[in-house]
């Protein structure tokens, strides 16, 4: 269980970034697999959820995740009527209190967000494509429209894969300098074919765009970290059949 020192100040505020310690999974799922889309045994990951709630202070129903899909689609829940669970998106935004909403990740960073000032919180899921196609533009945008100002934003980029264990083709590479010529700085060249890419610096530069300054790091690295994370590029390396996935949350009293 890792978490902010900024939005521990805040007593209305209950959050985590759960590791994968402490669940009920097998395998290579073990322990705290949260993935409902994973191959893992449905009743492990219930109780799995179930165990998150008790932490954060929630019952089941209403510990909310996305069907997450790389996309830059912001949900928003402007009542309890509008709760649902398992909507298509990549960020959940909402003044609602006592909803928990969470994000699932396997070396793609969580961004949990919070106005003080408006009561509003909010988590992102941001990988590569997520990122790249404006999924932390579109969040803060929603919280524009709720008149948050950007300065009053506290924004904590969670554990992702570090740089050194990012290894991707020059393709890559070109689908970020085509877009902008000063992505080429979140890029460092192991070879001709090979680069290494830095998500979270990337993350943090689509944040600071915003003028958003108060910013936060969770510094841990997913794929090295194999005790803490779960790692979809771990995984692969290992050709292992499936992989869990964490949680973060947050959810306000």
């Amino acid at each position: 269980m890792f978490f902010s020192k900024k939005l521990k100040k805040f007593q209305n505020i209950k959050h985590c970034f759960f590791s994968r310690k402490n669940g009920f999974s097998d395998g290579c799922y073990k322990s705290l697999n949260c993935g409902t889309g994973s191959k893992d045994k449905k009743e492990n990951v219930i109780k799995n959820l179930q165990s998150v709630g008790k932490k954060i202070g929630c019952n089941e129903q209403s510990l909310i995740t996305l069907n997450q899909k790389h996309t830059s689609d912001v949900i928003y829940f402007n009542s309890d009527a509008d709760v649902k669970n398992k909507l298509t998106g990549d960020a959940l935004v909402t003044k609602v209190k006592n909803i928990g909403i969470g994000i699932l990740t396997a070396d793609c960073a969580s961004i949990l967000f919070y106005d003080p000032k408006n009561k509003i919180i909010g988590c992102t899921h941001a990988g590569w494509k997520g990122a790249f196609n404006g999924i932390v533009q579109n969040t803060v945008k929603k919280f524009n429209e709720l008149n948050s100002k950007n300065d009053d934003l506290i924004a904590v980029v969670g554990p992702c894969i570090n740089k050194e264990n990012y290894n991707v083709k020059i393709d890559f590479l070109k689908k970020f300098i085509d877009k902008d010529k000063k992505n080429e700085i979140f890029f460092e060249k192991k070879n001709d074919e090979n680069y290494l890419f830095d998500l979270r610096a990337y993350i943090n530069k689509e944040i600071s765009n915003l003028n958003i300054k108060n910013i936060e790091n969770i510094e841990k690295d997913t794929f090295s970290e194999s005790e803490f994370f779960y790692s979809y590029r771990r995984s692969c390396v290992n050709k292992e059949k499936d992989y869990g996935r964490c949680i973060s949350v947050i959810l306000m009293t």
